[in-house]
C-alpha cells in the first residue's frame, strides 16, 4: 500500500505535465513572423500587382476631368458643374474615408478578402456607370460617385500597406512604395487618352468606351489579385480604438502634426487636377495642349513619385528630407499660376507641379510607416490618418470652386482668390510638417540615447 502511494508520489516532473488537462478552447500558439527581405521574386511580384490596383483605382479617379467635361457638355448638360464636381470630390473623400476600417481589417489579416470584394465592385460599378441614361444625375452619382469612390476606398489602402509586409529598411521600402504609387500617375496618363478618343469615336460613345475601361481595369486587378502575397502573420484581434493605442497616438506629436500637414496640403494639392484644364481654356491656351494638360500634369507625377524616392534610397537620406522641398515646391508653382498666361507656362507648371505633388503623395505613406513605432498597427495608424486627410479632399475642390466664381453671371473667374487659398493652404501643409519632423527627430535622439532601437 505505502509502496503504491510512494510511486504515485514520485511522478516526474514530465509526467506531471503530461497531466495537465488541456482544453479545447485554448487558443493555438502564435504562428512566428516570417523573416523580412529587402526585395525577392516574392516582393517584387507584390509590388507589381499593387502597381496595377493603384492604376486601376487612382489612376482611373484621375480621368474624371475627361468625365467633367462630357456630362457638362452632353450628357448631364441640364446640370451645373459645380454639382457635377461633387461626383469627383465624393471619389476621393470615399477613397480615404474608410480607411480606418480598411486598415484594421488589413491588420488582422483580411488582406485578400478587402481586394477580392473591392476589385468585384470596382468592375461592377464601371459597368452599372455604362447602363446610365442621359441627363439621369442620380444614376451617376450612385455608380460613380458612391460605387466607384467605396471600391477604390477598399483597395486603395491595403495596396501601399502591403509593401511593408517585404520591406524591412525604410529607404527600401520608400522606393518600393514609390513604384507602387507610379501606377496611379500611369493609369493618370492612359485613361484620360483613351476615354477622350473613345468618346469622341462614332462607333464607340459613352457606353462602349467605359465598358472598355471596366474591361482593362477587370483584367489588371485579376492578375493584381493573383500576384500580391502577404508575408507577416495577422494581428490579435482587438477593438479597434482601445485606451491604450489612443493614448499613444495622442502623445505621438510627430504622428499628429504629420496629419495636420497632410490635412492642409490637400486641401490646395489636387485643386489642379479638377481645374488645370479650366484654366488653360480661361487663358487661351492651344486647344490641343488643353486637351492634353492633365496627360502631362500626370506625366510629371510619375516621374515625381519614383525620382524622389529612388534618389532618397541612393544618398541614403530621411523621408522627411524630400517631403518638405515637395511640399513648398508644390505652393510655389501653383503662386507661379499667376504669371502662367500663355501655352509654355501652362506646360512647364502642369510638369513641374505634377513633378512635386507626384513626390508628396508617394512619400506620405513611407513617412506613415517610418513615424509608426509598431508596425502591426501600421494599417491602422494609417487608415486613421488617411480618414481624417479625406475630409480635406471632399471640401477642398468646391471651396476653390466657390471661390472662382464670379460675383456676378456672365463676368469673368476670378482665379487669384481661389490660387491664393489653394497656396496658402499648402504653405501652412509645409509648415505642420516641419513641426513633425522637429518632434520626429527629437524622439529618434531620445531612443538612441536610451539604447532603444530607432523607429
Amino acid at each position: 500500500m505505502s509502496t503504491s502511494y510512494g510511486t504515485h508520489t514520485t511522478l516526474s516532473d514530465n509526467s506531471r505535465s503530461d497531466l495537465i488537462e488541456k482544453h479545447d478552447d485554448d487558443p493555438p500558439p502564435p504562428v512566428p513572423p516570417l523573416p523580412l527581405q529587402d526585395g525577392g521574386r516574392l516582393a517584387w511580384l507584390t509590388v507589381a500587382g499593387a502597381w496595377m490596383v493603384q492604376f486601376s483605382t487612382f489612376g482611373y479617379l484621375n480621368a474624371f476631368g475627361v468625365y467633367q467635361d462630357y456630362y457638362t457638355r452632353i450628357f448631364l448638360s441640364h446640370v451645373s458643374p459645380s454639382n457635377i464636381s461633387w461626383i469627383g470630390s465624393v471619389q476621393l473623400f470615399l477613397m480615404y474615408a474608410p480607411a480606418v476600417l480598411v486598415g484594421t481589417a488589413f491588420d488582422a489579416g483580411y488582406f485578400h478578402y478587402v481586394q477580392i470584394a473591392g476589385s468585384l465592385l470596382l468592375v461592377l460599378s464601371i459597368f452599372m456607370l455604362s447602363l446610365v441614361q442621359p441627363n439621369a444625375y442620380y444614376q451617376v452619382f450612385l455608380a460613380q460617385g458612391l460605387g466607384i469612390g467605396l471600391s477604390v476606398g477598399l483597395l486603395f489602402l491595403p495596396s501601399l500597406s502591403i509593401v511593408a509586409h517585404h520591406f524591412s529598411l525604410p529607404r527600401r521600402r520608400a522606393l518600393a512604395t514609390g513604384i507602387v504609387v507610379s501606377g496611379a500617375s500611369a493609369g493618370g496618363i492612359v485613361f484620360p487618352i483613351l476615354l477622350n478618343h473613345l468618346f469622341a469615336h462614332p462607333r464607340v460613345g459613352f457606353a462602349t468606351g467605359v465598358r472598355v475601361s471596366g474591361a482593362i481595369v477587370a483584367a489588371l486587378l485579376l492578375l493584381a489579385n493573383c500576384l500580391m502575397r502577404t508575408r507577416l502573420p495577422p494581428k490579435h484581434r482587438r477593438a479597434i480604438f482601445t485606451r491604450e493605442g489612443l493614448t499613444r497616438i495622442a502623445h505621438d506629436g510627430a504622428y499628429l502634426w504629420s496629419i495636420a500637414g497632410a490635412f492642409c496640403t490637400n486641401l490646395g494639392l489636387f485643386v489642379p487636377f479638377f481645374y488645370l484644364q479650366l484654366f488653360s481654356a480661361d487663358h487661351a491656351v492651344a486647344p490641343a495642349i488643353t486637351t492634353y494638360i492633365l496627360a502631362i500634369l500626370n506625366g510629371g507625377s510619375t516621374l515625381g513619385r519614383i525620382l524622389p524616392l529612388a534618389l532618397a534610397d541612393a544618398l541614403s537620406v530621411g523621408v522627411y528630407t524630400m517631403l518638405l522641398p515637395a511640399i513648398l515646391t508644390s505652393a510655389a508653382l501653383v503662386f507661379a499660376l499667376f504669371g502662367a498666361t500663355n501655352t509654355g507656362g501652362v506646360v512647364t507648371v502642369a510638369a513641374l507641379f505634377g513633378f512635386s505633388s507626384g513626390a508628396y503623395v508617394s512619400l506620405i505613406p513611407p513617412l506613415l510607416g517610418a513615424l509608426c513605432t509598431d508596425l502591426s498597427e501600421l494599417g491602422l495608424r494609417m487608415g486613421l490618418a488617411f480618414s481624417l486627410v479625406g475630409t480635406s479632399m471632399l471640401v477642398g475642390t468646391p471651396i476653390f470652386g466657390a471661390l472662382l466664381a464670379p460675383p456676378r453671371a456672365g463676368r469673368a473667374l476670378v482665379w487669384w482668390k481661389a490660387l491664393v487659398f489653394a497656396g496658402v493652404c499648402i504653405v501652412a501643409g509645409f509648415a505642420c510638417m516641419a513641426v513633425s519632423r522637429t518632434l520626429f527627430l527629437r524622439r529618434r535622439r531620445a531612443r538612441v540615447r536610451s539604447g532603444a532601437p530607432s523607429a
